[in-house]
């Protein structure tokens, strides 16, 4: 990139020059077009009418800025090197050489977030939203840790490109961001945006060709729990194993494993009095048998269920409904009435809430869904969450787990 010319533009107001002088200050250089002479033949093959018309204009600038009468020689040899000939040099080589790297907006997969993330949090404001952008946020920068040094680091600004060095490269938060940042990495064809925001936000957004692995790789082990007023994105945690519970919970359990395997969807009810170790088998359900698996658990609570729709980045994901019995009640009942969580669950169990829009942006994939839900009576659950195609695995536990 050293050799070469970059943009310039006579009309540039000098209100611009401390932010650029910012960013010289920062490490970043002038970024220079190079010939190139695969381009340069597509220009002579393709367009050879303009690439005609465009060497005789700047000749002929050239030859009048050498050729003033009314000048001595050596005038004329400095008014080479003005700014109006620097501007028509650049302009002519502008068209002899290609364009800088852009990402391509052909590319399907896109997941982006504005961060650092704020959350407002009030008895009357669920953080769902919140904890969600958080694990998205925490997705792109396990991505960007196992992508580590790109091949290109740019930045447009007013007009002119600029570059970073890569060996200089240290963390991305402490690249000067006046415009448009752009990363590249070859191997994994892989672009990331970074804009400048409000209030010293920045906006990052991942482009690819399939980011699919590198989500999988970057929510590994990763479990979200979703609270009406807490909620928390971190690992799976599992006191008991599955081989500690009784032997029919443990055929049980190889029946539920084969079933996740075989199928894309499934849900699964276990029921019981409190005590029987419901709880701690979704858990131990989803920390030996879905995270080695891929997927993603999110643990839902009264508040949460209402209100959740599962992120379309993520291939495979867990839901966890505890107590579901005193969530997806019986509608003929007049409490039951009073709330949609019936009605959402039963969404969540045939896919038709999220499924119904297909997103314009973002990763497109056919996604994995597993339901673990318990419950401590069948009475009251209404009976259509027992309907079949909604609840493929029931069992009830009956042994004093706890």
């Amino acid at each position: 990139m050293a050799s070469g010319f970059y943009w310039y533009d006579r009309d540039r107001q000098g209100s611009n020059q401390p932010q650029e002088q910012s960013l010289l200050g920062s490490g970043w250089q002038p970024l220079s077009r190079k010939f190139d002479w695969e381009f340069f033949a597509h220009l002579v093959t393709k367009d050879s009418w303009t690439l005609m018309q465009k060497t005789l204009d700047f000749a002929s600038d050239f030859a009048d800025a050498l050729g003033r009468q009314e000048y001595a020689w050596w005038a004329n040899i400095l008014n080479v090197f003005s700014a109006d000939m620097q501007y028509e040099l650049a302009e002519f080589w502008q068209y002899l050489t290609p364009e800088p790297p852009f990402p391509d907006r052909r590319y399907g997969d896109i997941i982006g977030v504005e961060t650092p993330i704020s959350q407002i949090v009030s008895r009357n404001s669920i953080p769902i939203d919140y904890v969600l952008n958080r694990l998205q946020e925490i997705t792109i920068f396990k991505i960007l840790k196992f992508l580590g040094r790109p091949d290109l680091i740019m930045q447009s600004y007013i007009d002119r490109y600029f570059y970073y060095p890569v060996e200089k490269f240290v963390a991305w938060e402490r690249l000067e961001a006046m415009g448009t940042i752009y990363a590249f990495w070859h191997e994994e064809q892989v672009w990331l945006e970074i804009y400048p925001g409000d209030r010293n936000k920045r906006y990052y957004n991942l482009i690819a060709k399939n980011l699919a692995p590198l989500v999988n790789k970057a929510t590994y082990n990763l479990a979200v729990m979703l609270s009406g007023y807490q909620s928390r994105v971190g690992q799976v945690y599992s006191q008991f194993s599955i081989r500690s519970f009784p032997d029919n919970i443990q055929s049980f359990t190889d029946i539920v494993q084969q079933a996740i395997i075989d199928n894309h969807q499934l849900a699964v009810l276990v029921n019981g009095e409190p005590g029987t170790g419901k709880t701690a088998w979704t858990q131990a359900v989803a920390k030996e048998i879905l995270v080695p698996l891929g997927y993603v658990i999110f643990i839902l609570d009264h508040d949460a269920v209402e209100n959740f729709v599962p992120p379309s980045y993520l291939e495979k994901i867990c839901l966890i409904i505890n107590e579901a019995d005193n969530l997806a009640q019986n509608r003929a009942d007049r409490i039951a009435q009073q709330s949609n969580k019936t009605e959402h669950i039963l969404s969540l169990l045939d896919g038709t809430l999220y499924q119904s829009v297909i997103d314009d942006s973002g990763i497109h994939s056919q996604q994995k869904l597993v339901v673990l839900m318990t419950c401590n009576t069948m009475e009251r659950l209404d009976p259509a969450v027992l309907r079949k195609g909604r609840v493929d695995l029931t069992c009830e536990f009956n042994y004093r787990f706890v």
